[in-house]
């Protein structure tokens, strides 16, 4: 399907700016595997040319090698969601380890003669260790999350899931329409709805004041992305279009507020915490200190200079 694309010489002018768009979540280095799947095609081009348990071991080579190098693409992908959140917990399979571990094994099974099983295992021991400098290992623990009550959180994790649910549902929607403005807008919208779930990884406290924002807001946002959808991918109203942006508009000021609002509360809390100790500290005698006082500027009508000017603050802080 055709895409349009605009811009700030588009006839819609600035409409099409794409600034503060979020950028896709894409890891540095999501494209080595496929060069490693790549190197290993001579595995599968020669397993036509030999006896039926070499084809076997040749087509089974390359099979492991290139599912494992899938699971390592998976695992960059969870990697790079993981390093763009404040707040994250770490993937719950480790995919580059079970990718390396695949490919590795695959490496020894083509590499290595029949029967030779401890050049084998070295030549997987090689491509285990080549495959973890190449790709580094999985996040193993979670981050911006305190000690807390596990049911608590695993209670916010299965909310969360539920709502990146809604929001998968209108990314595919929006697709349909083929209009990058209107994917980049929606992209906007679901930004603030990950604010708030970073909010709540980090503070699951706050989950029963968001229940109404995760399930009930954020199911109505899918099914009207999905009938917005329907219509304009059938007829190019305007008017719709207009009626759906201003919808997100609201929608995601109200996000905003909502997270705004949690924020304010941890603040207050904080300062009634900050107030509390000092009225404690006083109570014991404790005097809290004094900020130094600002110094005067250097002020002089009679100096010409910089020099004149320090020497003379300097004799008069003498004098005094």
């Amino acid at each position: 399907m055709a895409q349009r694309f605009g811009g700030k010489f588009s006839p819609d002018g600035g409409q099409n700016d794409m600034r503060g768009i979020p950028a896709p979540t894409r890891h540095r280095l999501a494209g080595r595997p496929k060069w490693v799947t790549i190197a290993a095609t001579p595995f599968l081009l020669a397993a036509f040319f030999q006896s039926p348990a070499g084809m076997v071991t040749d087509l089974s080579a390359f099979g492991m090698i290139a599912g494992g190098m899938w699971l390592t693409g998976e695992g960059l992908r969870a990697e790079a969601a993981y390093q763009i959140r404040r707040v994250a917990r770490r993937p719950a399979i480790p995919r580059k380890l079970f990718g390396g571990i695949a490919a590795a094994a695959g490496l020894g099974l083509g590499a290595g003669e029949p029967g030779a099983w401890i050049g084998a295992g070295l030549i997987g021991a090689a491509g285990m260790a080549l495959h973890w400098l190449a790709f580094g290992a999985d996040p193993m623990r979670d981050k911006g999350i305190s000690e807390r009550d596990d049911f608590q959180m695993q209670r916010a994790d299965r909310m969360i899931d539920e709502a990146q649910d809604y929001l998968d549902d209108m990314t595919r929607a929006i697709q349909r329409c083929g209009d990058r403005r209107l994917e980049a807008r929606v992209a906007m919208f679901q930004s603030t709805v990950q604010d708030l779930f970073d909010h709540l990884r980090q503070d699951p406290g706050d989950l029963s004041a968001a229940r109404r924002y995760l399930g009930v807001y954020l199911m109505g946002a899918r099914d009207a992305t999905v009938k917005f959808a329907d219509l304009y991918s059938r007829r190019q109203d305007g008017a719709a279009r207009q009626a759906y942006e201003s919808f997100l508009d609201d929608l995601e000021k109200d996000f905003s507020a909502k997270l705004t609002h949690f924020l304010d509360g941890d603040r207050t809390d904080l300062d009634i915490e900050i107030s509390v100790l000092r009225d404690r500290l006083a109570r014991e005698g404790v005097r809290p200190s004094e900020p130094p006082a600002e110094p005067k500027p250097l002020q002089s009508q009679a100096a010409q200079t910089l020099d004149e000017l320090v020497t003379e603050h300097h004799a008069r802080d003498k004098t005094r």
